[in-house]
């Protein structure tokens, strides 16, 4: 099966990023993780964060960069890492996504349990170099 392409949203908010607990509708629930989802066929990585944070907790964001690059540990999905401002707005999670939702500091992050590896790669290694 060919690998599928998916964005990773850290939503940043005054020195803190969005965590969700995935939702009862989606695989491996209950993990800690920033919000990623599918990008859609004929759809930029920008227009799927865009899309994938609206859907999933009602914000609207301004996507900033693309920081890195990594796969899913089952090697199902290249995962695009997107930076994004989330400055205003409530959280409205989607309750079949997003089982909770908390702003935390990086710190926060990786004291959550449980966490993809993966994304705690991100946290530890990748994020505080930006």
């Amino acid at each position: 099966m060919a690998q599928r392409e998916a964005i990773v949203a850290v939503l940043l908010r005054a020195g803190r990023l969005l965590a969700v607990r995935r939702g009862p509708a989606v695989a491996r629930p209950g993990y800690w993780q920033p919000l990623s989802g599918k990008i859609e066929p004929g759809e930029t990585q920008p227009e799927a964060v865009v899309r994938e944070v609206r859907e999933e907790v009602g914000l609207t964001v301004v996507p900033l960069a693309k920081v890195w690059e990594s796969e899913t540990d089952d090697g199902s999905f290249r995962l695009h890492w997107w930076t994004a401002n989330a400055d205003t707005g409530d959280v409205v999670p989607d309750p079949d996504e997003v089982g909770e939702a908390r702003w935390v500091t990086p710190e926060e992050f990786l004291s959550l349990d449980p966490v993809f590896e993966g994304d705690r790669e991100f946290f530890e290694r990748i994020l505080p170099g930006l």
